[in-house]
């Protein structure tokens, strides 16, 4: 009963200051995005999201731990694949990343007002319902990984609300590797269940995150008829370290 009722409170104290962090962080953006180059705008985004969440994690006594980022070669930029298990995940994975990045993501979050902007600064929107809105991402995802930046995705699709420590994944991410022929990223994130329980709303409580970055896995010379192929090595090689840090969780 008391942890329950401590849960409520710290929720609404990260939520409290999520909203009152964010306001400068929006402010930036805006003026960023309206005044620079579409490069410098994602290089300053990208160490505003590294700031903020700097800043916030630690004040909501989450901090966050990241390994592998030796993984990134300088120079190449990659398809990073994540696992997924709750909305905690959202403000950890693409500030972790290592370099100016775009991620898929759903369309209802933008809609948020002034966290709807700050959201949409970083990604490439999509309606997961809409079938000609997922086929339009496509080139979109391509053209940023042509520009350089990363793609950040998340191949389970969307939370992972299963027994099991990933939840089966989707083409795209795949598809999009090996039609740009861009290496792919492992990553995995730690404890963010622990933060935001499945079963259990408007509550949360602290925990540490750990994010790691696993070695590259090739693209070159694959076909798009390699998709399964590499869909289930990715799967097998996060799943296993998954399952051997469970400790971690």
């Amino acid at each position: 009963m008391v942890k329950d009722i401590l849960g409520r409170i710290y929720f609404v104290y990260g939520m409290l200051l999520f909203a009152i962090t964010m306001i400068p962080v929006a402010l930036i953006f805006f003026i960023v995005r309206n005044l620079a180059s579409e490069r410098t705008a994602s290089i300053v985004v990208q160490r505003g999201f590294q700031i903020w969440m700097g800043i916030y994690m630690p004040l909501i006594f989450c901090p966050v731990t990241h390994r592998g980022r030796e993984n990134f070669k300088k120079g190449q930029n990659y398809v990073v694949t994540l696992n997924h298990n709750t909305l905690a995940d959202v403000p950890v994975s693409s500030p972790g990343i290592p370099g100016p990045n775009r991620t898929l993501a759903k369309v209802e979050m933008s809609k948020i007002p002034i966290f709807g902007y700050i959201y949409k600064s970083g990604s490439i929107l999509v309606t997961r319902q809409d079938a000609q809105s997922r086929k339009d991402s496509y080139p979109k995802m391509i053209e940023a990984l042509e520009k350089g930046l990363h793609l950040c995705l998340f191949p389970e699709g969307t939370r992972n609300k299963t027994n099991e420590p990933l939840a089966r994944f989707y083409d795209g991410a795949f598809k999009v590797a090996i039609q740009a022929q861009k290496p792919i990223i492992p990553g995995l994130i730690f404890g963010t269940k622990s933060i935001l329980h499945p079963s259990k709303k408007m509550w949360a409580w602290p925990h540490k995150i750990e994010f790691h970055f696993l070695p590259e896995i090739s693209t070159t010379g694959l076909a798009q008829s390699d998709t399964d192929m590499l869909k289930q090595q990715v799967f097998n090689v996060m799943k296993e370290y998954y399952v051997r840090h469970q400790d971690l969780i």
